[in-house]
């Protein structure tokens, strides 16, 4: 936990820029039957029935310091779809860093090893050259930043149903598009020394 925290307390380094990353799922959904057009007096009423086609997963990435943010749905959440993820933060969204610092959970699916599974092992090893991996800890994923604009997306955007993979793509992408327009930054209060305080009971006694 400490570990996090104190990236947090980083400054802002162009050249090493401070990365959540977080996923989640979205439900594909479309209606049966069309919307009730709204009437003098009335509002547009839409139909209760709906028809599932699956799921898919959205990977949301947020630069807590400066508010900018990327977000891919993709069909499924693999090994290699994060590998891919990772692939595309370091080489279209941030070239020119000399190393991300990412901040994310530890799940099976977020290791540096699926890199080799995803790709040569040239590239594999120069991808994992740039990257300062730090996780959170298992029963504290809040800590990861992502979560906060997950949560956003999801009441701006994904709160209504969406039919099939391509429209949840289309949705993310104006709403990211709109979203790193006017940026909005994370104002990270909790800082190690809060933790000791407001945690103790979860540090060891030492005699």
């Amino acid at each position: 936990m400490e570990e996090v925290l104190n990236v947090y307390q980083r400054p802002y380094d162009p050249k090493h820029p401070q990365i959540c990353l977080d996923e989640t799922t979205k439900a594909l959904m479309c209606a049966v039957h069309e919307t009730v057009p709204m009437e003098p007096g009335k509002p547009a009423h839409p139909d209760f029935e709906y028809q599932r086609h699956g799921m898919c997963s959205i990977f949301l990435a947020c630069e807590p310091l400066t508010g900018r943010c990327f977000v891919q749905a993709r069909k499924q959440h693999t090994r290699l779809d994060w590998a891919q993820v990772v692939n595309l933060l370091l080489e279209e969204v941030y070239p020119e860093a000399e190393t991300v610092v990412l901040v994310m959970d530890n799940l099976n699916t977020h290791s540096i090893g699926l890199l080799y599974e995803a790709f040569p092992p040239e590239k594999a090893s120069c991808l994992a050259s740039r990257l300062e991996i730090h996780y959170t800890p298992k029963p504290a994923s809040w800590l990861d930043m992502a979560e906060i604009e997950l949560s956003i997306l999801g009441r701006q955007c994904l709160d209504r149903r969406l039919g099939s993979l391509e429209e949840v793509q289309e949705q993310v992408q104006a709403w990211q598009h709109e979203r790193n327009q006017k940026p909005v930054t994370i104002n990270w209060r909790f800082t190690t020394a809060d933790a000791r305080i407001k945690l103790k009971r979860l540090y060891p006694i030492v005699k």
